[in-house]
């Protein structure tokens, strides 16, 4: 653990979760920075994502995150990062994240995203026929990379305090452990 800087907080989880919510919340709280991998590459590629995913294709779109994960999140500090779905289900990136971040997974069962998103058409990935099918499926793909986080909260019935205390709770017991290593 020697050596690994923690001051920010990475939340990975599936669309819908709440990672950009709690996000905003955690950074006001704590007086950090908020950063939004999907907003940061919406800014630089001049484009939305869904406009990106139907233009260049997915593999651009992946790209683009792949530098923002080597190039930019090991230079946050005293940030707290939202993650895209893919991103956070990608054991490299989550690997990176680790290294700069306690890396929370936020959770929810299928149906109750597929309550938060439907009709929502700025999800590329869920323009099909079924999408609860298509969420499903993606998120058993996804699930054993976010189970690598640091830890797992559930957004399952409860309020953005009672999730953002969770979090912070682990973040403060992750942090005196590491002190307690020293």
């Amino acid at each position: 653990m020697r050596g690994i800087r923690r001051e920010n907080i990475a939340l990975i989880g599936f669309m819908g979760v709440g990672k950009t919510t709690c996000g905003q919340y955690l950074a006001r709280r704590l007086g950090y920075d908020y950063f939004d991998t999907d907003q940061e590459i919406v800014k630089h590629a001049g484009e939305s994502i869904a406009s990106i995913f139907k233009t260049r294709g997915e593999a651009a779109f992946r790209a683009l995150e792949r530098e923002l994960v080597y190039q930019t999140i090991p230079q946050l500090r005293h940030t707290i990062i939202s993650t895209g779905g893919g991103l956070g289900a990608n054991q490299e990136y989550v690997n990176i994240l680790k290294q700069h971040a306690l890396v929370v997974h936020l959770y929810l069962p299928a149906e109750d995203i597929y309550a938060r998103v439907k009709g929502n058409k700025s999800r590329p990935l869920l323009q099909t026929e079924d999408p609860l099918g298509r969420i499903r499926e993606l998120l058993a793909q996804r699930l054993p990379v976010y189970h690598t986080a640091h830890v797992e909260v559930t957004t399952q019935n409860r309020t953005l305090p009672q999730i953002a205390l969770q979090i912070l709770l682990n973040y403060h017991f992750h942090a005196a452990r590491r002190h307690r290593k020293k």
